[in-house]
């Protein structure tokens, strides 16, 4: 059992793909996140686009209704890697303890253009 969850305050998908779904009635599957805002990346850096991908993904979390403590598993994407200290600045505002397990990678190219996608799994 699945449903796919949508909410209007966070940016609609870019592609063929559910802002989230919710399996089982307790997992949380949340797509990649950036920080775009109105259809377009924030500015600001890496910092100001962390915060907006964090809070696309807050609304789409409270929408199924979770929060940041359901979350289980965070994977980060950086298009610097340079920037994960500024970037884990952001982060730990978001995560209260135990804050969740996470991967953070360099890749050479996120939509957009963007500095930071952010994906993650949370259970109710």
């Amino acid at each position: 059992m699945k449903e796919a969850v949508f909410t209007k305050h966070s940016p609609a998908p870019i592609g063929a793909f559910s802002q989230a779904i919710k399996a089982q009635g307790v997992h949380l599957y949340v797509s990649g996140s950036i920080g775009m805002q109105d259809s377009q990346i924030v500015r600001g850096g890496i910092k100001a686009q962390a915060v907006q991908a964090l809070d696309n993904i807050k609304a789409v979390l409270e929408a199924a209704g979770y929060g940041f403590a359901d979350v289980v598993k965070v994977n980060v994407y950086l298009h610097d890697m340079n920037d994960f200290v500024a970037m884990n600045e952001v982060y730990a505002n978001y995560f209260p303890p135990p804050e969740p397990a996470r991967t953070t990678v360099q890749v050479s190219r996120l939509p957009k253009d963007a500095l930071v996608e952010i994906d993650l799994v949370a259970v109710k």
